[in-house]
């Protein structure tokens, strides 16, 4: 949403967009519902229509209009959006007369959509039409030099929101970062988890300091939170999500093995010496299975 709304203002500065922007999240969208928050609807369409309505399409004309989540919208209602982006005019519930709107649209998923076409759960041609530019946005556990930049802007926007300056002692700054950018700190959450981390630092530190113990006792609380949303242990930073539970749980082992031993050669031997053959080399059917999960030894013992 925040990447969206910064293409946006930066389109509009440039005088390449005069509109307004229109931010939807396709999950709240159910129903017979959907449709009409999309397209709008006529006084009367349906029961509790009371008054004529238009619809996002119609309020992102000349403007752009983020539809976050789209792979959740209903086949119907992307059939309709189809017909939307490739002529620029719909049918608003439960009305004759066709709209027009002129927009930009930027889509954001975290679903794979070329798996759900496959699946059938999303439209083949709707895809083709959107997929002109594609941008993958890591998750924050891939992208941890991030963090430390983001402990101080986040600090000074939760000091204005409670009216007071809040900062990290030294001491207990460092403590935080070397928890955050460990494998140890997964965050599923992203931006999400490590805000609510620092309002809830903020909100407890005496006189707007954070300490060591508070930070110690933050540590604790978001090991068992992460601990108890995953059923279990925390997973390895480096084992990636969509593995399947099979592979997951076989890597996370090699991984277990690989950081107790100091080489590649000694952690291949201990993994292949029953079933290698005299011209199989430990290191480098270890180094073969690990770059499978787009990992070195390196990356590992780091």
């Amino acid at each position: 949403s925040l990447l969206a709304r910064r293409i946006y203002e930066l389109k509009k500065a440039r005088h390449q967009i005069k509109g307004r922007f229109i931010d939807v999240n396709c999950a709240t969208l159910r129903g017979d519902g959907a449709a009409s928050a999309l397209f709008g609807h006529r006084r009367g369409a349906f029961t509790g229509a009371v008054e004529q309505r238009d619809g996002y399409l119609k309020s992102a004309d000349q403007g752009l209009l983020f539809l976050d989540e789209i792979g959740e919208l209903g086949l119907d209602e992307q059939a309709m959006l189809l017909k939307a982006l490739e002529e620029k005019r719909f049918y608003a519930v439960g009305s004759d007369r066709e709209e027009e709107s002129d927009f930009q649209l930027i889509a954001g998923t975290n679903r794979d959509l070329r798996a759900e076409v496959r699946a059938g759960r999303f439209r083949e041609d709707l895809f083709a039409r959107i997929n002109i530019w594609t941008y993958t946005l890591p998750a924050l556990a891939e992208r941890r030099e991030d963090i430390e930049p983001n402990l101080q802007h986040q600090l000074a926007l939760l000091s204005q929101e409670l009216g007071r300056t809040t900062r990290f002692n030294r001491e207990a700054q460092r403590d935080y970062l070397n928890f955050a950018l460990s494998p140890a700190a997964p965050w599923p959450g992203n931006f999400r988890d490590l805000s609510a981390s620092l309002l809830r630092l903020a909100t407890l530190a005496p006189g707007g300091r954070i300490d060591r113990p508070l930070v110690a006792a933050e540590i604790q609380r978001l090991q068992w939170l992460w601990r108890e949303a995953a059923g279990g242990p925390v997973r390895d930073a480096l084992i990636p999500a969509d593995l399947d539970l099979f592979d997951q749980l076989q890597l996370a082992q090699v991984l277990k093995l690989c950081r107790e031993h100091p080489s590649l050669a000694s952690a291949g031997r201990a993994l292949f010496n029953q079933s290698r053959s005299e011209k199989t080399n430990d290191s480098d059917r270890l180094r073969k299975y690990l770059k499978k999960f787009g990992l070195s030894w390196d990356a590992i013992k780091s």
